[in-house]
């Protein structure tokens, strides 16, 4: 089953960049804020925890930046790519 799509097309172009790095992105139904929560990929071992997780926002206030930051969390983990396990 797919997950339900972002309202704003700059934030879920970043929530697909992040899947298809391995993140697995997740809706959450209650909070009016937070719309759902990404997680890493090797979040076990991640930065101790810096990069783990990242809460995606409902409706912030500047769009763009918020769909750079989460771009930004999975370019900058230093495990993407790693095959070393």
């Amino acid at each position: 089953m797919s997950r339900a799509k972002h309202p704003n097309k700059e934030i879920e172009k970043a929530l697909n960049h992040a899947e298809k790095h391995g993140w697995v992105v997740k809706k959450s139904g209650k909070s009016g804020h937070s719309w759902g929560k990404m997680y890493c990929p090797s979040n076990s071992k991640c930065r101790n925890g810096i990069y783990c997780i990242k809460s995606i926002w409902s409706t912030p206030m500047r769009p763009q930046g918020h769909a750079k930051s989460l771009t930004d969390i999975v370019d900058k983990c230093e495990f993407i790519g790693d095959d070393d396990e």
